[in-house]
């Protein structure tokens, strides 16, 4: 090897100017899915288990917004009382404006229906 690539290599692994120190290890960029991963197996220890069939999940929160998630993947664990929801989420704005009274309604509403059928 010539000099002048040994310089130029020199100069790569450097943080700052001539005189300064190297850098004491590597930059791991890390993925979305290494990401997921270790959320999974620190769920999985936590001893939650999917349920199935749920389409879709609404949270309202106390100044009105709704986080609305579309098809998500839920785990739960009934005896420590611990739910997980994960996946694409989406913040609506406060144009629904739910209260115990107006559940209440739509639920009996869908009792109704789903009596007729």
């Amino acid at each position: 090897m010539n000099v002048e690539k040994l310089k130029q290599l020199e100069a790569q692994v450097r943080i700052g100017g001539k005189g300064s120190a190297r850098r004491k290890k590597k930059l791991i960029h890390r993925t979305n899915a290494t990401d997921d991963k270790r959320l999974q197996t620190s769920l999985k220890k936590l001893g939650l288990t999917n349920i199935p069939g749920i389409e879709e999940v609404n949270m309202i929160k106390d100044d009105g917004e709704v986080i609305h998630f579309n098809n998500p993947k839920v785990q739960a664990s009934l005896s420590s009382n611990t739910f997980a929801v994960t996946g694409q989420a989406e913040v609506k704005s406060k144009q629904f404006t739910w209260n115990i009274s107006t559940l209440f309604y739509y639920f009996m509403k869908l009792l109704k229906c789903c009596q007729h059928c």
